[in-house]
């Protein structure tokens, strides 16, 4: 089970740096055009994983920077997200290559932004949650881009296993 969460987070940097190259090839104006998706943008869209990522992140490890707020714009420039994306994946990727069996059993208790009522719940299914998380939101930035008359992205996770950097979970 170890090795699933690690190759996610593998999944999961991969997948982002796809999707924040497509992102780099819109102009300003279609990268923050409202095209209907839960958070409206693209920049909102992206902002919002960040931000997500790192409210888990911070609730997992009780370290790092987390909004109070889901909808936060963290950055405003593509750039500057695009550099504290990658620095998050790497966080993330670290800290899954960490975990032990004993960790995934483990509870912790935490509280939500949207209903502030603690909840203490074993760490393998919210992790599992970040994950589909993750892949939730990108869908979304994906029907973004495809609105936005760019090509269409795989960013399936068998796509994934058949790259150098998935091999290895594929076999």
């Amino acid at each position: 089970m170890l090795d699933h969460y690690h190759m996610f987070a593998k999944y999961n940097r991969w997948a982002n740096r796809l999707l924040y190259q497509a992102a780099g090839a819109l102009t300003d104006a279609q990268y923050r055009e409202d095209k209907g998706a839960f958070f409206g943008s693209l920049h909102r869209t992206l902002n919002h994983i960040l931000a997500a990522d790192r409210i888990w992140m911070k609730r997992f490890t009780g370290t790092g920077e987390a909004p109070t707020s889901l909808d936060a714009l963290l950055f405003d420039d593509l750039n500057t997200l695009s550099a504290a994306r990658a620095t998050e994946d790497e966080r993330i990727l670290a800290w899954t290559g960490d975990l032990s069996a004993a960790d995934l059993t483990a509870h912790f208790t935490y509280t939500p932004i949207t209903d502030p009522v603690p909840v203490t719940q074993r760490l393998a299914p919210a992790l599992a949650h970040v994950f589909n998380h993750q892949t939730h939101h990108r869908g979304q930035c994906h029907m973004i881009l495809t609105a936005l008359g760019q090509p269409s992205l795989g960013l399936d996770l068998a796509y994934f296993l058949r790259t150098p950097e998935g091999e290895g979970y594929a076999k």
